[in-house]
């Protein structure tokens, strides 16, 4: 598929009305190795628009923090004509209209924080041990605003207190090792939203917490969306999470997008087999316990040595309907309905089977 043609799949929405404030067009992020190219983004296109969040979903390797990455400009990227190590990114990506791909990493530098920021999954590597959480979001703070230490220290104490840091006045000299890891969670996410960014992604931002703790960092991230209007893209593995918080869905998998729609559509009307295998595997708790789960065989495959075809068919219990299809060709991201779309080359007679016959009522 051409860059036009997936530029056309990004903005056929029936919701986009607007320009998106986020558009990945055609990404592709590769890493040379000692064993071959690695695709770790191969292909890849979506948007978000202002306000809204989209889930990014996959088993781990498919690609989803390799793409927030790229989007940060946190890749170390291999300089032309260079042979040293770095990735290897090509694409649009399209930050409110300007593509970041083609500015410097300077400048990309400036607009994190304030433009655009993250929270990322594991917030004590993330943050720096030797200086105290307060000082760290002071730093994030004074970069992108003209201002001095007390200014910035009431803002910081401020934002902690908002997010919920008991005795935030107390906590804001304390070191990220004497924060719980709720605590640490929220402090990044206080950092994260310090200069109020317009792009907010979270890669995991409830992995390894208490569900307690889970359930009041997804009202936190949810309520200071709604105030600061900010688009949100939402990594993670637990589907719950995702029906919680998002609008729109990204499946993604060997890199590359397997389906793309509103979360209602991915949830109530899956058209993937890998779609229908993350959903039945997902415990339900309204359903019978001695009923097994939809379990995805084998595992997902190199991104080195991807299949050929359809990168999922050595997994799919339905490639044998396609005549060779699958073994042969990619199947290209294509409109099953106004805002859904799929790659995949069941036909819509055999997808409606499944669907109705094996599916359905399993999930």
């Amino acid at each position: 598929m051409t860059s036009t043609a997936l530029r056309d799949v990004t903005r056929r929405h029936p919701r986009q009305e607007r320009q998106p404030f986020l558009e990945v067009l055609d990404l592709h992020v590769q890493f040379p190795t000692d064993d071959g190219l690695v695709k770790s983004v191969d292909g890849l296109s979506f948007s978000v628009e202002r306000g809204r969040t989209l889930g990014i979903v996959g088993e781990s390797g498919s690609g989803k923090s390799v793409t927030s990455l790229a989007i940060m400009g946190l890749h170390n990227r291999q300089a032309s004509g260079q042979s040293r190590p770095g990735a290897r990114l090509s694409g649009e990506i399209l930050l409110d209209g300007e593509d970041l791909l083609s500015k410097t990493p300077e400048y990309v530098r400036s607009l994190r924080g304030k433009r655009m920021a993250m929270i990322f999954q594991d917030p004590l590597s993330a943050m720096n041990p030797y200086y105290t959480v307060g000082r760290q979001i002071i730093e994030a703070y004074q970069i992108h605003n003209q201002v001095n230490t007390k200014v910035a220290r009431k803002h910081a104490i401020d934002m902690l207190g908002r997010v919920g840091i008991p005795e935030p006045s107390h906590r804001f000299d304390s070191y990220p090792h004497q924060f719980s890891g709720g605590m640490r969670q929220r402090a990044m996410i206080a950092m994260a939203l310090s200069c109020d960014p317009e792009l907010l992604i979270a890669d995991e931002p409830t992995t390894a917490l208490d569900v307690t703790v889970q359930a009041q960092i997804l009202d936190l991230i949810r309520d200071l969306q709604r105030e600061f209007n900010s688009s949100v893209i939402l990594i993670t593995h637990d589907l719950g999470v995702v029906a919680e918080l998002a609008d729109d869905v990204l499946v993604m998998y060997a890199g590359r997008a397997a389906e793309y729609g509103s979360a209602d559509q991915l949830f109530n009307r899956p058209a993937h087999p890998y779609t229908w295998g993350l959903l039945g595997s997902v415990p339900r708790f309204d359903r019978p316990q001695n009923e097994r789960l939809l379990a995805i065989p084998g595992s997902p495959p190199s991104l080195i040595y991807v299949p050929p075809g359809c990168p999922f068919h050595p997994r799919c219990g339905y490639a044998a309907r396609n005549g060779g299809r699958s073994e042969e060709s990619r199947p290209e991201l294509t409109a099953i309905e106004p805002g859904h779309f799929v790659a995949c080359h069941l036909s819509p007679t055999d997808r409606a089977q499944i669907w109705a016959d094996e599916i359905a009522p399993r999930l």
